[in-house]
């Protein structure tokens, strides 16, 4: 059968530039429908964690007239990391992956994007720090998850004026944004949903770096769960990558957050500028609190907040935000 190649939102610094994907074997693999109501809804989610993947698949990058081939891995997941002879234009552009069946190219578009020049950096937890999602209650993540579609799934009141004034901070042309990341211990087969849940709330354009895929229906009981070593790997990855920036963490205090972000700051206590961890039950966390004075401790403006307006007049407060 034909397959299917998934490409996601890539990055580049100066000296290197990194895209990414997947080939799964089954075209199907693509066609899920966010709008269904109910069970259609629940067949389209399902289906996102019965999907089969392609290992040592071939795949070809075309980008600036080069062509360069690799191989899938076990999981079908393809990474090209290229080192730059010239430098990239600034801001969003194109890069072009193919793979071949039978004789057949399959090629397919993607996006990537070269920080336009500035001093900041945004890397945002998707689940209860933006997407109402109850990760505290697995019984109502994954009943939310089936049988609410896009359009029923609920965004936090606030979110959005706050994440596009940072997305536009300190910037005087309209349309240069700031670096967005959305880091997440979902997995890779919720790519597609997580796109057009931010589009369609007007969330700032951002490189999602996400977890594993998974690939049978025990994972999905325990999607967004588990080890969360990966998240940390991958935010050390995006300081290192563009060590110029001055970061604000986005999270919340459903599941690890605050002491991840805790331990970015010990390790980066110059880069990270401020750190923003949503309450997520009725009472603040003990523990939560006692990270967010630690992390406070070494110089990084840090709010705990119930509401995003309170995180709103922090931003305000220390200049983050106009």
């Amino acid at each position: 059968m034909r397959p299917t190649l998934k490409l996601y939102r890539g990055y580049a610094n100066d000296q290197e530039f990194i895209v990414f994907g997947h080939v799964f074997r089954n075209s199907s693999a693509g066609n899920y429908e966010f709008e269904k109501k109910r069970f259609k809804n629940a067949k389209s989610i399902l289906r996102m964690f019965l999907i089969k993947t392609i290992a040592n698949a071939d795949v070809y990058l075309e980008h600036n007239g080069m062509r360069i081939h690799t191989k899938t891995l076990s999981d079908g997941y393809f990474k090209f990391c290229i080192p730059l002879k010239e430098e990239l234009a600034h801001g969003w552009a194109d890069y072009y992956v193919s793979t071949f069946y039978e004789g057949e190219e399959i090629r397919e578009k993607g996006t990537y994007i070269r920080p336009y020049e500035g001093d900041l950096g945004f890397i945002s937890d998707i689940d209860d720090t933006f997407l109402v999602s109850h990760t505290r209650n697995i019984f109502k993540k994954i009943y939310i998850l089936l049988w609410k579609n896009i359009n029923d799934r609920k965004i936090f009141e606030d979110v959005v004026p706050h994440y596009q004034a940072l997305s536009t901070a300190g910037r005087n042309k309209k349309d240069e944004m700031n670096a967005f990341f959305y880091v997440s211990s979902s997995e890779w087969n919720l790519y597609k949903f997580i796109v057009k849940f931010t589009e369609k709330h007007d969330l700032p354009r951002a490189v999602l770096l996400l977890k594993d895929i998974k690939d049978s229906l025990m994972d999905f009981l325990v999607t967004g769960r588990g080890n969360h070593n990966h998240k940390f790997d991958k935010i050390k990855h995006i300081l290192e990558f563009y060590p110029h920036l001055q970061y604000t963490l986005l999270g919340d205090d459903s599941q690890h957050d605050p002491y991840l972000y805790e331990d970015v700051c010990k390790i980066f206590p110059v880069t990270v500028k401020a750190v923003y961890i949503r309450q997520t039950g009725s009472q603040k966390k003990e523990k939560a609190i006692a990270a967010i004075k630690n992390i406070e401790s070494l110089g990084v403006a840090a709010c705990y907040f119930k509401n995003s307006s309170e995180a709103i007049e922090h931003s305000k407060r220390i200049g983050l935000i106009a």
